[in-house]
């Protein structure tokens, strides 16, 4: 299965890119969540989140061109996440995930992924400034059409989120663990701008 990935990635570089959610992009997560509207994007694709209280769901897109590819990989995919504990007089916060997307490109098959876990984050208090460390653990499903079976891996991600009122910036690492003993790892760096504005919830 890991193969199929592979050939499905046409990854001729080094590294070897963790699926994830979204190809060549890591498993976003804002443990705290928040209400309002927040547009994400970077150089290969953006996000956009609505928050419901306790509730956060988000569309998406990636484009990912491995180094010495023919053609670029393209991912669309959704996820919502449900903070468990956690708010604005709680710096820690815990929330559960739940994501699926698909990545196609000319001349391959599909690839299906899905993501099940949980993160924890806490929030730094610092003037003028948001930060919010986070950690996430979940599990991974991926299905390439045509091909028998599914893989199923365990994927972790350490990121930070910063806020600067409306604007701010995300980083994070994503590593997956294939079936062959084998890594992936990717890194991701955003820009986002959020509306913090009541939209009547």
């Amino acid at each position: 299965m890991k193969r199929a990935v592979m050939i499905l990635a046409l990854a001729a570089s080094t590294a070897t890119p963790a699926a994830a959610q979204w190809f060549g992009m890591p498993a976003w997560n804002s443990p705290k969540g928040g209400t309002g509207i927040t547009i994400s994007g970077n150089a290969f694709g953006a996000r956009a989140s609505l928050g419901l209280a306790n509730l956060t769901v988000t569309a998406g897109l990636s484009s990912y061109k491995p180094e010495g590819a023919t053609s670029s990989l393209t991912s669309v995919g959704g996820q919502a996440a449900f903070r468990v504990i956690g708010g604005s007089l709680i710096p820690v916060s815990i929330n559960l995930q739940l994501g699926a997307g698909r990545t196609s490109c000319s001349g391959c098959n599909s690839l299906t992924n899905i993501t099940a876990g949980g993160g924890v984050s806490a929030s730094i208090p610092s003037p003028g400034i948001s930060i919010e460390p986070y950690l996430s653990i979940s599990n991974r499903w991926h299905k390439v059409a045509t091909v028998s079976g599914t893989e199923s891996n365990i994927g972790w991600v350490i990121g930070a989120n910063v806020g600067f009122g409306m604007f701010g910036v995300h980083l994070a690492y994503d590593s997956e663990k294939f079936d062959d003993g084998t890594t992936g790892g990717i890194i991701g760096i955003g820009a986002h701008v959020a509306l913090k504005v009541p939209i009547g919830m």
